[in-house]
């Protein structure tokens, strides 16, 4: 079996790994158009903050490792097309510009994304940046070194973090966002309130529901938007991703962004032709709907999935809650599954409790508030969503209500399922049964 893999961080990497796991024999070709692999890009506003004091950890695998393993791995190689017919695709030798063709007899299309670039006068400005991969990250570390004020456009989970990163080294940092509510796609507003309140105590200025149209300057860039201009040394822009699927389009299902469908096997429309990572879209449970959300931890899933159904569809995809979260200065944010934005925005009947309580007794020495929202079906009392905010560490209760909407449970089972209690960590309800306990009572008095 000739299998030829296109691109390699993250569900490239483990669908590599898993077909020479499960296919010692295949015959498996890399091709890679940049210098490295696997390289974590979550991490490099910890890079940045200097909280990973070696960046080389952010790589989890390398070409040797993968050559070691049976692989023929080619760096620096682009692939120019692929003619599903033929089974053939054209790839060129970056380094001596040379161009070949070869063949498969399965095809892994792991090409990843890449930001999106807005259509903004002056986007091509030397002081304007993208935050993706190793090289940006080596690019901010250096310049941040002599620029002083620090603008990012974006407030998604990668811009929230350069702000915070860039503001604990005492950058003058502005976060400007086209919402009028910071990270507006992952958390409601309670938890946003709170959010923004943080970044104004760190002295993050917030510049919120407005349009940047224009970059201009050289040594100053200044930055125009439809409420003002704002003058900074440099701009990191975080708009967001789009998949990297030129290579298939009109020869495989895609969604209208460009994110290619997969069957439960992740094979595309067609069958010879297997797909996983940033490049295709996610099966999502709150909804029962394809989307295109570009995490890590569904890419490392669905490469394993590949190499497990590479020869033949033997293990289905378990589909995704699209559980995120991050630490934001002493904040603990998590959600998953849907917020009541999202299912508003969406067509879904939903409903929305949110409290705040104490993680544990009052009589403990110390006990510190979490606040949580439960987001449900109101006709079947299906648990859609979750999210939870703390200085405590709340993080793994975000994988317990993923949990529960990949499992269907209600908020009747959360309400009740058995949680272990000791005053060290929580009441005799845990909090979480609180929070279910708060939907129950709101259900039943609609």
């Amino acid at each position: 079996m000739k299998v030829i893999v296109i691109g390699c961080t993250h569900a490239g990497t483990f669908a590599v790994k898993q077909i020479l796991k499960e296919h010692p024999d295949a015959e498996v070709t890399v091709y890679e158009r940049n210098d490295n692999i696997s390289f974590l890009s979550c991490g490099i506003a910890l890079y940045l903050d200097g909280k990973v004091a070696d960046p080389q950890g952010l790589f989890y695998s390398n070409p040797k490792e993968l050559a070691e393993l049976g692989a023929n791995v080619k760096m620096l190689h682009d692939v120019k097309s692929v003619d599903p017919d033929k089974k053939t695709i054209e790839v060129e030798d970056l380094q001596s510009k040379q161009t070949t063709n070869d063949s498969y007899d399965k095809l892994v299309m792991t090409t990843g994304s890449r930001p999106v670039v807005p259509p903004i006068e002056g986007v091509d400005n030397k002081n304007v940046f993208f935050c993706k991969n190793w090289h940006d990250a080596q690019v901010l570390f250096e310049k941040a070194k002599d620029n002083k004020r620090i603008t990012i456009v974006g407030s998604g989970y990668i811009g929230a973090e350069l702000a915070e990163a860039y503001s604990n080294h005492g950058h003058d940092v502005t976060l400007v966002d086209t919402n009028d509510r910071v990270m507006s796609k992952y958390f409601d507003k309670k938890f946003t309130d709170k959010i923004e309140d943080s970044y104004k105590k760190h002295n993050v200025k917030l510049e919120l529901n407005q349009l940047v149209s224009k970059f201009e300057g050289d040594d100053e860039l200044t930055i125009t938007t439809d409420k003002g201009q704002i003058k900074t040394d440099m701009a990191i822009l975080c708009v967001g991703f789009r998949p990297n699927t030129e290579l298939l389009k009109g020869k495989v299902d895609m969604l209208p962004n460009g994110a290619i469908k997969t069957n439960d096997y992740m094979q595309t429309s067609d069958p010879d032709i297997f797909g996983a990572g940033d490049s295709v879209a996610v099966h999502y449970n709150p909804t029962g709907q394809d989307a295109y959300i570009p995490l890590a931890t569904n890419a490392v899933r669905q490469g394993i999935l590949v190499g497990m159904n590479i020869e033949k569809p033997t293990t289905k995809y378990m589909g995704t809650q699209s559980s995120s979260g991050l630490q934001l200065y002493d904040d603990t944010i998590v959600s998953t599954g849907l917020t009541m934005a999202n299912a508003t925005q969406q067509g879904v009947e939903a409903r929305e409790v949110v409290i705040e309580d104490n993680y544990r007794p009052e009589f403990m020495p110390t006990t510190t508030p979490v606040l949580m929202s439960l987001v449900y079906d109101p006709k079947t009392r299906r648990i859609l969503g979750g999210s939870l905010m703390s200085k405590y560490d709340v993080s793994q209760s975000a994988n317990t209500l993923s949990v529960c909407i990949q499992n269907r449970n209600t908020i009747d089972d959360l309400a009740m399922v058995d949680m272990l209690f000791q005053p060290n960590f929580d009441r005799p309800f845990n909090y979480l049964n609180i929070l279910g306990q708060a939907a129950q009572a709101q259900a039943d008095n609609q």
